[in-house]
């Protein structure tokens, strides 16, 4: 039975470095959870699992939607850039 790709280890990697990322860049601007989330009109329990790099039962990490990324990019006024990491490959084992 193949793996799914976003179950694979490589994304919870990605997961928790773009969580670890998100942290950085919220506190550098000083930010509390809620204001962020308020200024970017997202969940805030959403937006704590992306920080967290939380997986779903079955291993797959939350992903956020690139609008919600972009959301927050603008909030923290940081470059899209700034806040993914090298995305792993897109092969299944």
């Amino acid at each position: 039975m193949a793996i799914a790709p976003e179950a694979r280890e490589e994304w919870a990697a990605f997961a928790r470095e773009l969580g670890h990322r998100l942290r950085r860049a919220r506190d550098e601007a000083g930010l509390t959870q809620e204001q962020l989330v308020e200024l970017a009109g997202i969940s805030l329990y959403a937006y704590q699992q992306y920080e967290r790099g939380a997986a779903t039962r079955r291993g797959a990490p939350t992903n956020p939607r690139l609008a919600t990324i972009l959301a927050i990019a603008q909030v923290l006024d940081v470059r899209l850039e700034e806040l993914l990491p090298a995305a792993p490959k897109l092969t299944t084992r």
